[in-house]
């Protein structure tokens, strides 16, 4: 189950990437709701931070990704919305 859990917390950010293409290649960020990504990325960062606390690396690694993402769609909605 361990190593089963760093496929899962990989493979959920990586659904992120088709939302992160669509806003930063064309260039449209109309349809996307800026509060809730921005909600996401707390949510990540708290996430994140209850990982370190607990020395959880299947946690620290998928909520890395996870913020690294939503904060692309964050600045992107930002840019482009």
């Amino acid at each position: 189950m361990d190593k089963a859990i760093f496929v899962v917390g990989i493979i959920g950010p990586l659904m992120t990437i088709p939302q992160v293409l669509k806003i930063w290649v064309a260039k449209n960020a109309t349809s996307i709701s800026l509060i809730s990504w921005i909600v996401y990325t707390i949510q990540a960062v708290f996430w994140l931070i209850y990982g370190i606390l607990h020395k959880e690396k299947p946690i620290i690694y998928a909520y890395v990704c996870w913020i690294v993402l939503d904060v692309l769609i964050v600045i992107g909605t930002i840019i482009y919305g």
